[in-house]
């Protein structure tokens, strides 16, 4: 062994240390977008691959960013711009000598472009799922938006647009506007407009012209058919979180021109602080300073990037340490799940092995039928070798070694590490892994995992996954289920529609319903596993009374799986299936069911699973949130349920809401969120998202969820009236649901420290009240809030100032309180 092998963890963490001191560019090659030198690096926008090609769209993207650089400038102060930016060409257009991609995947880009329609027709819009002060998910574009010059009209130069949605994904500001609530009455019962500054003009608008306010109020309501229409020519410089298509605003609202009684999201979620308030409490303002000088900074340079063909290697721990807890068995298991049924057609797919050293099992072979994923199963490893110790480095060495002998270089291509952990010099070959340009998928057995192994998926774009050693637990599978495809084409990848697992008594029975909606059904595909001797009784029954048995599902003994594609598109409805244990002892039977879209028409329900947190130590909590939607339209009134499986303890099962309350800061925009802190022990923990949706209930929300620039439907100039063209409104065509729906989602996995061995203190507060809303009645104040819990949004927690209400009641803290204060 050499003395590079003895260094231990201390000499590691000094070389990883070493390694952003050398080569800061590498490591952000997958950390998302960076500020160096008052420039942003690493923006990646991308295109999605049902957008038609258009030879004037990358050039009108290219277009933005430079305007919104220069504006943003001058907004921030001289303080920051966008100085590298990313466009990523989806591979359904023709190949014009782009770049190829390294570890840039369509689900990890800040700026989306798609084909897909709101209700309110081309809105450029922001995710954001946190609270103020916060990161969103990314920023959406529609093509039409990008390439139609008339839309400048109503929302204002592209440029200028982006900057307002730069900010609510940036520094997580929020909107200055509120077009559900248009006006307000202040301190002194004066009837205002919701707008920052305030000295910001215009008049009001009948539907014969002009008219004075009181014709268009009437008891406090405004009239239909009334509109406050603003002057073109301003002499206010702010807000550009209000309407960034006003030329004389080039600023954001500071404490100086902040509008504190206007009913808007900016106001509610920031506590009233002004935007600009939040942005210069930034991490970006804090480590930069203005730049000197007078002068403009340099323009954006842009690559264009295209992915080649998709190159995986599957890269195994087979050490003795996978014989333990039926680990080898249950990899193999996913792993032919993965190739038989995940891996899109055309990849080109390797199998590498390893404990102290590395060994290539199979080299790359594309697949184009099922003999070709047939023959890829037939090299997983079988046997698990005598040695007890693991070498990540030496395993990942041949997984690049095979993936580079397709065209030289391992740029784009995806590692799927599966490892038992033990291996303390991961970091040995960190600066290897971060050069190579390939993304590390990192799934985690048991709970000798090491931290490294994180961060080998962190710092190259990957996910990281974590599987306990439970026998009933299918996290295996769901975490191959969940690897991304980098894509963003909904239309090809499969759908997890079912994932469970149980251990049943001899002979006793699992028996469950799936819905298979009509918006999935093709390539449906149920698999069945077991733990030991021959397969289960197996019993499936379509919607139409169709019974499948045993004997039609393609059983493979030697790793104990069962597996039947339904031909064509599958029957939509309620499917039942039931698997009897005839054997004499325990038996851990599971069932995983997949599908894929059945109309490239219409775009199938899917649920996206994440988690933020403020720090790994305990007490703070994991935020988990499940973004549900079909297309971008937000599906509301779903059951959404977190299990979230530690490394020893039992599972913990989480509802988790839509409702605006605790960590849910926006109700009804499609994103189930709660705060977890029941942590059990320290170490790691998995977690997995149920979605299960009736028919019964109401689906779609009626617009696109996130904060987005307001369009404006006309200006006053030389004191006439010029109205824009009516934003396109696109009607959503809801098809007939009968069935409603079910999905099932890896969130991956996230660690804990410092967790105490006795129960804790009561360390966790109430979470924040944000929607407190008063209204006059007379003599009496109402006031009605959504009640925290007495541990963030969970429990029943007491209620602050409660000497001052009478005349309400409590049902359970996530329902809406009402008290009445006398005047």
């Amino acid at each position: 062994m050499t003395r590079r092998d003895n260094v231990g963890p201390v000499c590691s963490l000094k070389f990883v240390t070493l390694l952003v001191a050398l080569v800061p560019d590498l490591l952000f090659l997958g950390a998302g977008v960076q500020l160096q030198d008052n420039g942003y690096d690493g923006l990646l926008i991308a295109i999605n691959p049902q957008v038609s090609e258009d030879q004037n769209l990358i050039p009108n993207i290219k277009e933005m960013i430079t305007e919104a650089s220069f504006y943003l400038f001058n907004a921030t102060k001289r303080r920051v711009f966008f100085r590298k930016i990313k466009i990523l060409i989806p591979t359904t257009w023709k190949a014009n000598n782009y770049s190829k991609v390294k570890q840039e995947l369509y689900e990890k880009a800040n700026v989306i472009v798609t084909d897909w329609y709101g209700a309110h027709g081309d809105d450029p819009y922001t995710l954001q799922y946190r609270g103020c002060g916060k990161e969103g998910k990314y920023i959406h574009f529609t093509s039409n938006f990008l390439l139609n010059d008339d839309l400048t009209a109503g929302y204002g130069p592209r440029g200028r647009v982006f900057v307002h949605e730069w900010a609510h994904l940036r520094w997580g500001v929020f909107d200055e506007y509120n077009s559900e609530k248009p006006f307000y009455i202040n301190g002194q019962n004066q009837i205002k407009v919701t707008r920052c500054s305030s000295d910001i003009t215009g008049i009001f608008v009948c539907e014969k012209g002009p008219c004075p306010q009181e014709n268009c109020i009437i008891s406090k309501l405004f009239k239909e058919g009334c509109m406050f229409i603003y002057n073109s020519t301003q002499n206010a410089t702010a807000s550009i979180m209000f309407m960034q298509s006003l030329s004389s605003v080039v600023e954001f609202c500071d404490a100086r021109t902040h509008n504190q009684e206007a009913p808007n999201l900016q106001n509610q979620m920031c506590s009233l602080r002004s935007a600009w308030d939040v942005i210069t409490d930034s991490a970006d303002f804090n480590h930069s300073f203005p730049m000197n000088g007078t002068g403009l900074p340099p323009p954006p340079v842009f690559s264009l990037i295209q992915a080649g063909d998709k190159v995986v290697c599957l890269v195994l721990d087979v050490s003795s340490k996978m014989e333990e807890a039926d680990r080898l068995l249950r990899l193999q298991q996913a792993a032919e799940f993965y190739l038989m049924q995940i891996v899109e057609i055309h990849t080109f797919v390797g199998i590498v092995s390893f404990n102290s050293k590395g060994e290539i099992r199979a080299q790359l072979h594309q697949i184009n039928s099922d003999d070709d994923r047939k023959l890829l199963v037939s090299h997983l490893p079988s046997t698990v070798s005598a040695e007890a110790q693991t070498s990540v480095c030496s395993g990942l060495k041949k997984g690049f070694e095979v993936v580079e002998k397709l065209n030289g270089k391992a740029h784009g291509s995806v590692m799927i590490l599966v490892t038992s952990g033990g291996d303390e010099h991961i970091g040995n070959c960190l600066l290897t892994v971060l050069s190579s340009g390939s993304t590390i998928h990192s799934i985690a057995l048991g709970s000798s995992v090491v931290k490294n192994l994180e961060e080998l998926s962190h710092h190259t774009g990957g996910v990281k996954f974590f599987v306990p050693d439970k026998s009933n637990s299918n996290s295996m599978i769901d975490a191959f289920s969940r690897i991304p495809s980098g894509t963003g084409d909904i239309f090809q990848q499969r759908i997890q529609l079912e994932s469970t697992g149980e251990n049943v008594k001899p002979h006793h029975q699992l028996k469950n319903t799936v819905t298979v909606d009509n918006s999935v059904g093709n390539d449906t595909t149920f698999l069945v596993t077991w733990q030991t001797s021959g397969p289960p009784e197996i019993a499936l029954v379509d919607p139409n009374g169709r019974k499948y048995y045993t004997s039609d599902f393609i059983t493979n003994p030697a790793l104990r799986t069962a597996r039947l594609c339904i031909p064509g598109t599958a029957e939509p409805g309620l499917w039942t299936y039931t698997l009897n244990n005839t054997h004499h002892s325990l038996q851990a039977l599971k069932v995983t069911v997949t599908s894929r879209a059945s109309s490239s028409a219409m775009p199938p329900a899917t649920v996206e699973v994440f988690v933020e947190r403020d720090s790994p130590q305990f007490p703070h909590p994991v935020m988990i949130y499940a973004n549900v939607r079909k297309g971008i339209y937000p599906i509301l009134n779903a059951t959404v349920t977190a299990t979230i499986e530690p490394e020893t303890a039992d599972p913990v099962v989480l509802k988790l809401f839509d409702d605006g309350a605790g960590a849910d800061i926006i109700k009804n925009d499609g994103i189930y969120s709660r705060y977890f802190f029941s942590f059990a022990v320290n170490g790691s923990y998995s977690l997995k998202v149920h979605v299960s949706y009736s028919s019964s209930k109401s689906g779609l929300a009626h617009s696109v969820p996130g904060n987005r620039a307001i369009y404006v439907p006309g200006y006053i100039a030389n004191g006439n009236i010029q109205m824009n063209a009516p934003r396109k409104s696109v009607g959503r065509h809801e098809e007939e649901q009968k069935w409603g729906f079910s999905r099932v989602s890896s969130g991956g996995s996230f660690s804990v420290l410092g967790v105490p061995a006795d129960p804790p203190p009561d360390v966790f507060p109430p979470c924040k009240i944000i929607d407190l809303e008063a209204v006059k009645v007379e003599e009496e104040v109402t006031l009605s809030w959504t009640a925290p819990g007495e541990d963030y949004d969970q429990g029943q927690g007491e209620d602050s100032g409660r000497t001052s209400w009478r005349a309400f009641s409590i049902e359970n803290h996530r329902h809406r309180k009402n008290g009445h204060v006398p005047l």
